[in-house]
């Protein structure tokens, strides 16, 4: 049968022709307490100097660094620079000001000495060694008033959210979450909590995209499970595109009669491309129902779960010009030969583990694509390009599983 789209392509282009569709997303002001994991969509600048003075990081005395140099030296106590003091003393050549950490810097003063390495003798301080000028914090040293903290596409992390909050930003400008439908087809699917008979399986892979679409940053819901009926199958799509941003599909996609999702997509939609050369996951279908982006993901979980990392996800980073943060690679020795396919990404299971100081991959569980345990109970993904062949003790690419940012 010709095909009138891309057919069994490279992992690269299908990659590439997915991000020739992509979503504007809309954008929406936050509190800074709600700013978790959301990708901003303007850069933040800074509202003050970070620190707004010159303060002390240690507890001890301000002093003159050319009093101290010849330690142990005596010198005159004039005062107590506290923290959240709203004053800026002053010490002349000869004296020292007590301070603690946080504590204006006084006028004239240029070093700190830390408290433990001073006796105090009534109104005077004997220092036992030099003082140090960089235990003080410069103003602005951290950064400076109108200076660009992060720029847009950043993520937000528990770090840069305190960094915000340090700079005196209380809202932050963010894209606001996809809506995802996430639809698994299959006459074999029962819900849980319900008996099994003979044939049958608990649908899952509805809980692992879900939660896939979720750890990057959107919102997704779970439609309940369509049976093979290629009319029910085009109402819950209709459905989906009305309502949804995206449409996430599995099961359907392969090359058999009852394979509905690519059988309505031939008939009825628009595909961009069907099969991939990766493995496991070759089947995929993306394309657009009824203007809506959908992604059709094979009905093996491990191959759903494989597409997802390899395809689905680098669509969503791309929209918002965002690292993804989710594919972290590490390099491992290969400890035994990976099965490969000449012109074929090879993604299998594999568990990490050092030796001599050296990180080593060998297969993980079941290779087949049915088998989630495989997936779940792994530390990573091979990453075997098309060329390569998988040998022992080559140098592999891992993706790491279970990364958080």
């Amino acid at each position: 049968m010709s095909k009138q789209y891309p057919y069994f392509i490279s992992l690269d282009e299908a990659v590439s022709i997915c991000n020739e569709y992509g979503i504007e997303l809309s954008t929406e002001t936050i509190s800074l307490t709600n700013a978790l994991n959301r990708v901003l969509a303007t850069g933040v600048v800074a509202k003050v100097d970070d620190p707004g003075f010159d303060n002390s990081s240690m507890d001890g005395f301000a002093v003159l660094h050319s009093d101290t140099l010849k330690a142990p030296t005596k010198l005159s106590i004039v005062g107590v620079s506290n923290a959240g003091t709203q004053e800026q003393p002053s010490i002349e050549k000869g004296e020292a000001l007590r301070i603690m950490t946080g504590g204006p810097m006084p006028i004239g003063a240029d070093s700190i000495i830390p408290i433990e390495l001073c006796n105090i003798e009534g109104d005077e301080v004997i220092l036992q060694e030099p003082s140090k000028p960089s235990y003080v914090r410069k103003k602005g040293e951290n950064f400076t008033q109108q200076q660009e903290l992060f720029s847009a596409g950043t993520i937000m992390s528990p770090e840069k959210i305190s960094l915000c909050a340090a700079a005196g930003i209380s809202e932050v400008t963010v894209y606001k979450k996809l809506k995802i439908a996430v639809i698994s087809t299959g006459d074999e699917l029962k819900n849980l909590g319900d008996e099994l008979t003979f044939g049958q399986i608990y649908e899952s892979n509805s809980y692992g995209l879900k939660s896939l679409v979720e750890m990057y940053g959107h919102e997704a819901t779970r439609f309940p499970y369509v049976i093979d009926d290629i009319n029910v199958l085009r109402d819950t799509l209709d459905d989906a595109a009305k309502d949804f941003d995206c449409i996430i599909t599995s099961g359907g996609v392969s090359m058999g009669d009852r394979d509905f999702v690519r059988i309505i997509m031939e008939q009825e939609g628009q595909i961009k491309f069907w099969r991939v050369k990766m493995r496991p996951g070759s089947p995929p279908i993306f394309g657009i129902w009824n203007g809506t982006p959908i992604f059709g993901l094979p009905g093996n979980p491990v191959s759903s779960h494989v597409v997802f990392r390899a395809i689905v996800g680098k669509w969503l980073t791309a929209l918002t010009n965002t690292p993804d943060s989710y594919s972290k690679y590490i390099n491992a020795i290969l400890f035994e030969d990976i099965k490969t396919q000449p012109g074929f990404t090879t993604f299998r299971r594999v568990e990490l583990f050092d030796k001599s100081g050296i990180t080593y991959a060998r297969l993980k569980g079941h290779q087949g694509s049915g088998n989630i345990a495989g997936i779940a109970q792994s530390d990573g993904l091979t990453v075997i390009l098309p060329d390569d062949k998988g040998r022992k003790g080559d140098v592999c690419k891992i993706l790491l599983l279970w990364v958080t940012t």
